[in-house]
């Protein structure tokens, strides 16, 4: 009786823990109940500051490179990098020490898409896990040109609070290291309902 009192007790904190997890309904019947009602919700605009980390040396790299390039540079006949192909599962955090709030990660790929410069494409899910938009993601889709400055990719979807989301993330390399490690700093303008 205690073991079926116990486990009885662990399911029903477990569904009342998934319930917390979303702030969004994402059942199928209340999505569209939700796109039913579009037209009488007003139209947001969120700004969010954060740090992702890029870690590809070390024991416990965050991202790997999944295809290697065999391209060369007609004009050098060095290997160009392009074609290479990394997965990553990077760690945003509110700033850019490594201790700093985790507010989420950046799960998707990044491939050297450029055979002139380093530029990136960029496909990228933010998802975050802290506050107002813990189970909530961005969609980034985009251009990384990442010896500029500033980079501007644009945001192309969303769920959870960002559902309809679109908008621009900035990006700024905080530091880079000779082992390949990044952190960099975004900025990210975003109009959803």
């Amino acid at each position: 009786m205690g073991k079926l009192y116990m486990h009885a007790t662990l399911c029903s904190v477990i569904l009342l823990s998934i319930s917390f997890v979303h702030c969004v309904d994402q059942d199928p019947v209340a999505v569209e109940d939700w796109f039913k009602g579009i037209d009488t919700m007003k139209e947001k605009l969120t700004k969010l500051h954060f740090y992702f980390h890029d870690i590809v040396s070390g024991n416990n790299p965050t991202a790997m490179r999944v295809a290697k390039s065999t391209t060369y540079s007609s004009l050098t006949g060095t290997l160009t990098g392009f074609g290479n192909v990394v997965m990553a599962d990077d760690v945003l955090t509110s700033g850019p020490e490594a201790n700093s709030t985790i507010v989420g990660r950046a799960q998707g790929i990044y491939a050297s898409a450029s055979m002139e410069d380093i530029g990136f494409l960029m496909t990228m899910n933010l998802a975050f896990s802290d506050g107002d938009f813990n189970g909530s993601t961005l969609s980034l889709l985009g251009r990384n040109p990442v010896l500029h400055e500033y980079r501007e990719m644009p945001i192309v979807g969303g769920s959870g609070v960002f559902r309809m989301a679109r908008g621009t993330a900035t990006a700024k390399t905080y530091t880079f290291n000779l082992l390949g490690d990044a952190i960099v700093e975004y900025n990210v303008m975003v109009s959803h309902y």
